[in-house]
């Protein structure tokens, strides 16, 4: 983390220093000059939301706020991600304009993530559909279910979010799942949903619901080739686990 004082001075001479503006630093140290001279890779996480934030408030300069607001999440970006506006907007230099640019960018960030994987790319692999939704739904604190219908190639021909539920649970909706299903023509299925909690353990209705999605596309001709449980960092598979 930046410190804007040597560390070798007494605790009672730095907090006697007036905080100093964006402009008064030295021009190596402010964020759009660094970025201009050596390029935005350089800078850390709260400079880079300075040069997004640009403003600070009167007695705070933007990096100073861009420090707390890394500060009181961790310095952990995906913390941030989970923040709501209100949230938000409870760290002190933070109102409604930057909490909707803060929002803007994690949406960016994630719509980003998930467009590295080329559409017309065929899923070959458990770890092809983690990869494709882990941005999208791995850190949320709520849980979604989503199913990806796919052509005979196994190449995704449209994504739907069925349902959007709490931190705990989300209702599975069978019917919608195989309308969207024959609507589009689909081959085949693939359902996905995250664990907020961090988990990859399938619980007792994460099994009913392959289960009734299973039969429901054996009925209908359709192959199902996976269920998903995704988090940020780790999933798990119905297929890789013999479990359909």
């Amino acid at each position: 983390m930046t410190n804007d004082f040597s560390p070798s001075e007494p605790a009672e001479i730095r907090y006697m220093q007036p905080t100093r503006t964006v402009k008064e630093m030295d021009p190596d140290q402010q964020p759009r000059e660094k970025a201009e001279k050596f390029g935005c890779g350089i800078l850390s996480v709260p400079e880079l939301w300075a040069l997004i934030l640009r403003v600070g408030t009167p007695g705070m300069p933007i990096t100073e706020l861009c420090r707390n607001l890394m500060h009181d999440n961790g310095n952990s970006l995906h913390k941030l991600e989970r923040r709501t506006r209100a949230e938000l907007r409870k760290i002190k230099g933070i109102g409604t304009t930057k909490s909707i640019q803060v929002e803007a960018v994690i949406e960016l960030i994630k719509r980003y993530c998930t467009e590295e994987i080329p559409v017309n790319e065929p899923i070959r692999s458990s770890a092809d559909i983690f990869e494709r939704m882990r941005n999208s739904i791995g850190n949320l604190d709520h849980e979604e279910v989503w199913i990806l219908l796919l052509n005979r190639r196994n190449q995704i021909i449209k994504d739907y979010r069925l349902t959007s539920g709490s931190s705990t649970a989300s209702i599975f909706d069978l019917k919608k799942a195989l309308k969207f299903a024959i609507t589009e023509n689909a081959e085949g299925i693939v359902m996905v949903h995250n664990h907020p909690s961090g988990g990859t353990v399938p619980s007792p209705q994460d099994d009913k619901i392959t289960r009734d999605l299973k039969n429901g596309c054996d009925f209908l001709g359709l192959r199902m080739l996976d269920h998903v449980i995704v988090t940020n960092n780790a999933y798990y598979s119905y297929n890789d686990n013999a479990k359909l």
